[in-house]
């Protein structure tokens, strides 16, 4: 739990007064008091930050939530945004208590827009469905986060990245425009269906990644393009997850455009097969596997998709498997999206460091933990992001107690994050800062940079109640 002592002075506590100005709002039935409240919204998917919120509200319309910031910032009350609460470092925990406010429930589709390829969403809305409305309508929504429950409300928040960014990007390139209330409760609109804007600075991509501290969205215009006619995979398991990383360069100056490049160790994926409860198709004994996929046209597909098996083969992997049938493709890519579930399913508890080095880095990296490995004598599993350099790494608390956990993660976490800024590397590529990690930003800029981030948060939130003891 979150010691209460970290509130800042002059934050307002919640009374019964607040209480009723919410329930005028909002209604009795869309008011929650700390005993009421289900655990799940004490906490994310990591569970190692906890905090019980001061009261929780469901909202489901921008009008709502205008009224409750107004109130929330006359009286200096912190307002913590919540979607499914699927983050790993603490974002969505209402560190200083206040008011959470549930948006999962804003979920309405608005528009689709197909003459200007855009989907107008309300936050709430899934990932997961919004790739199943566009494919139906042979549209493509590129961002592929792993975790498919996520709402895009969080997946903005966290430029959310995912396996296809090596060929397509993250989040942020494929949002046009958003529906923001401030923190004094006013409504604004940046961006829009425009392809290109030069009118100022972009308020648009500063909230994009801004982990709910700036505004709270609560609408999004998202770029979609045409869905590619045709995809395929390759499975290529190699000798050692060293050559299969050395291969990665040589695949990215082919021209070949693979849409991700993903790396997995055997240990691993036999998590997987274990948490799954069968094997996956094509997968050995190998030390290491390249997953790739690639879209297009059919003969783009099958162009790449040989070439880079050749590549793959001629730098020492085994074979490199094709796969082009529905099923093998959702049997291996599902096991890859398992990972993470798989994992943590096989310890008693675990933390993750997202960090991002260049990907002539990864297997220096990947050496280091396993130097970490033996010198804190802890477990720690890997995989991710060949493609952009982008690692999940997971330290497994197994049977440690307490005292002994709580020192060999912390000393493990500070030899990782030193590592990957010795390696031109950044804290976190994908899953934010939140309050798990702010440390190691911190250490990692100067006092300039945190500055130039401190006076961002002010101009938009002067009085500090958005997502409060967040990243900084």
């Amino acid at each position: 739990m979150i010691d209460r002592t970290l509130i800042e002075e002059g934050y307002k506590e919640i009374d019964s007064n607040d209480i009723d100005f919410l329930i005028n709002i909002l209604g009795k039935e869309r008011v929650y008091k700390p005993e009421d409240i289900h655990e799940d919204f004490f906490h994310d998917e990591l569970a190692s930050i906890s905090k019980i919120p001061d009261v929780m509200v469901e909202v489901l319309e921008t009008a709502e939530l205008s009224r409750i910031m107004d109130y929330a910032y006359k009286n200096n009350i912190p307002v913590v945004v919540r979607g499914s609460g699927t983050g790993l470092v603490g974002g969505a925990v209402a560190i200083c208590g206040g008011i959470l406010v549930n948006l999962s429930k804003m979920d309405t589709i608005i528009e689709l827009d197909e003459e200007n390829l855009t989907l107008t969403v309300e936050p709430g809305v899934l990932l997961m469905d919004i790739a199943k409305y566009v494919e139906e309508r042979s549209l493509f929504y590129p961002p592929d986060p792993g975790e498919k429950s996520a709402t895009i409300g969080g997946n903005i928040s966290t430029n959310a990245g995912g396996m296809r960014a090596v060929k397509y990007g993250v989040t942020r390139d494929y949002v046009l425009g958003l529906e923001l209330v401030m923190p004094d409760g006013e409504i604004i609109n940046v961006g829009g269906k425009v392809v290109k804007n030069s009118s100022g600075y972009s308020i648009k991509d500063i909230v994009c990644g801004s982990e709910g501290t700036l505004a709270i969205i609560t609408k999004a215009i998202l770029k979609l393009i045409p869905l590619p006619e045709s995809s395929a995979s390759l499975l290529v398991p190699f000798k050692s997850l060293e050559e299969a990383i050395a291969t990665v360069p040589l695949i990215i100056k082919s021209k070949s455009t693979p849409t991700a490049i993903e790396f997995m160790q055997r240990e691993v994926l036999a998590y997987a097969e274990e948490y799954m409860g069968k094997k996956i198709p094509d997968c050995t004994n190998a030390p290491a596997y390249l997953l790739l996929s690639f879209d297009g046209s059919r003969t783009e597909v099958e162009k790449a998709s040989d070439k880079v098996a050749e590549i793959c083969i001629d730098n020492g992997a085994y074979d490199a498997y094709i796969v082009d049938t529905e099923e093998r493709k959702e049997a291996i890519w599902s096991a890859r999206g398992t990972l993470l579930e798989a994992v943590k399913a096989s310890t008693t508890e675990m933390d993750e460091c997202d960090v991002v080095v260049p990907r002539d880095q990864i297997t220096s990296f990947i050496r280091y933990l396993n130097d970490i490995e033996k010198e804190v004598d802890i477990k720690i599993r890997c995989f991710g992001h060949a493609g952009d350099g982008n690692l999940h790494v997971y330290v497994l608390r197994d049977e440690l107690d307490d005292l002994d956990w709580g020192k060999k993660l912390s000393k493990a976490f500070d030899l990782m994050y030193k590592k990957s800024i010795e390696l031109s590397g950044l804290v976190s590529g994908e899953h934010g800062i939140g309050f798990a990690k702010r440390d190691y930003l911190l250490k990692q800029h100067g006092d300039y940079y945190i500055g130039l981030l401190r006076n961002i948060k002010k101009a938009f939130d002067p009085k500090g109640i958005l997502n409060p003891e967040k990243i900084f």
